[in-house]
């Protein structure tokens, strides 16, 4: 059986997360599978509780690079992975683990899903969400401060000291990878929808045909 790679990459709070939701959403039943490259996140647990929350979750260093791309090419053969489970309040990856099971088309999703070469050559859509930065600071707020127990201070520190320079310096450039930039995140329903189809019809023919609809990225 054949089996697509899809990476969707793009700012803290853009919508990713929200498309590639809505991508499987539009498949059919077991037809795919999301990897969230947050739960790839490298464990701290033998870091003082206090210096945590002051690492740099949003640089390319934070992740556990070689566990994704073990558990990508397992993925891309068939296989069952168990994916990490993190916990983002204590800044720890949890005992526990998440089942993923194999399907056709995977899906990574990710700030720094078009980071790194090696896997990007392994991507046969490699897609980019945008959305104007006070949209994505706004949402940033909300989750951190009602998922994550952070108060304004602790998500407009961490989002001044390193979100916002490593998404001008890693994820932002990672843009020009891009097959298809989506904008407005998951309410550009119509780009939703095509990527999906293409990537249905793409699994019974040799190439992945793209949707014209879809606003192409900047070069």
């Amino acid at each position: 059986m054949r089996r697509l790679l899809v990476g969707i990459a793009g700012g803290t709070g853009s919508g990713k997360t929200t498309v590639a939701r809505k991508i499987v959403g539009h498949l059919p039943a077991e037809q795919s599978v999301i990897v969230d490259m947050d739960s790839y996140y490298l464990d701290h647990s033998d870091i003082p509780a206090a210096e945590r929350k002051t690492f740099n979750f949003d640089h390319p260093d934070a992740f556990d690079w070689p566990l994704l791309h073990e558990h990508v090419e397992a993925l891309l053969q068939g296989k069952d992975v168990d994916k990490p489970v993190y916990n983002f309040v204590d800044c720890v990856r949890m005992k526990h683990t998440a089942h993923v099971p194999a399907a056709p088309i995977i899906v990574v999703e990710g700030i720094m899903a078009l980071h790194e070469a090696s896997l990007r050559e392994k991507m046969a859509v490699r897609l980019f969400v945008d959305n104007d930065a006070d949209v994505r600071l706004g949402r940033r707020l909300m989750r951190d401060i009602h998922e994550r127990g952070r108060s304004v201070d602790q998500v407009l520190d961490q989002y001044f000291r390193s979100v916002r320079p490593m998404h001008l310096g890693f994820v932002l450039p990672s843009r020009r990878f891009a097959d298809l930039v989506i904008p407005n995140e998951g309410m550009n329903d119509m780009a939703v929808q095509m990527v999906a189809a293409g990537l249905a019809a793409a699994l019974h023919a040799d190439e992945v045909p793209l949707p014209a609809t879809v606003m192409p990225p900047h070069r």
